[in-house]
């Protein structure tokens, strides 16, 4: 499963490079500009019973397509408790397009207000206190839309926050304390299932790729 992703992660990044001289909207200013950055992302009405909010770290990229529209590719891990005895652990690798609102093509003003909107594939785990092997794990795959906002501190490097709501497609796990035991059971089928991603972000522009 992972080298799957990876190769439909390299598949997705380089064909539009590749192509990036052939479509009209790619010869803004801003095109082609590639950022770096890392993020924390805080993870909000999730859908166990009981589960606290969820915390993660992770790393981002980000390659401008135009002066409006820009794309994020993303991993992120975050882990979260539920009750006294259970922990989620998230693992996301994904991407999302960002439009924005403003006409101005630079990064000039302090404020940059997006749309943005994209997929993911995720991983989750769940697993009693210190005795992961008995855990419970499932694969699934998200949609997510949602506003976001940059903070132009300079040209180059910006401080962003976004909050997206990601539907989850896939087996549900679920999770609850009974007489003192950790019980975990999965979905016998899949249902959508969702929760609301907040990502703070510092990027940095580092080149221009076309």
């Amino acid at each position: 499963m992972q080298k799957i992703i990876s190769v439909l992660m390299l598949l997705l990044l380089s064909s539009p490079i590749t192509y990036a001289g052939i479509w009209e909207f790619t010869r803004d200013s801003g095109s082609g500009t590639f950022s770096l950055g890392t993020r924390n992302a805080l993870s909000l009405f999730n859908d166990i019973p009981g589960e606290k909010p969820g915390i993660g770290i992770g790393g981002q990229t980000r390659v401008q397509f135009s002066d409006r529209i820009n794309t994020e590719w993303y991993l992120d891990y975050l882990t979260s408790t539920i009750g006294t005895l259970g922990i989620r652990n998230d693992y996301h690798i994904g991407w999302s397009m960002m439009y924005y609102f403003n006409k101005d093509k630079g990064f000039e003003n302090f404020l940059k207000p997006y749309l943005i909107a994209g997929h993911c594939f995720d991983k989750t785990e769940v697993f009693e206190r210190n005795k992961k092997s008995g855990g419970k794990s499932r694969l699934s795959m998200a949609t997510q839309a949602g506003l976001g906002n940059h903070f132009n501190i300079t040209s180059q490097l910006d401080f962003s926050i976004s909050a997206q709501y990601m539907l989850h497609f896939g087996k549900e796990l679920y999770a609850y304390e009974q007489e003192g035991k950790f019980i975990i059971k999965e979905a016998s089928h899949s249902k959508p299932g969702g929760h609301l991603l907040t990502v703070f972000s510092i990027n940095y522009k580092f080149a221009k790729l076309w």
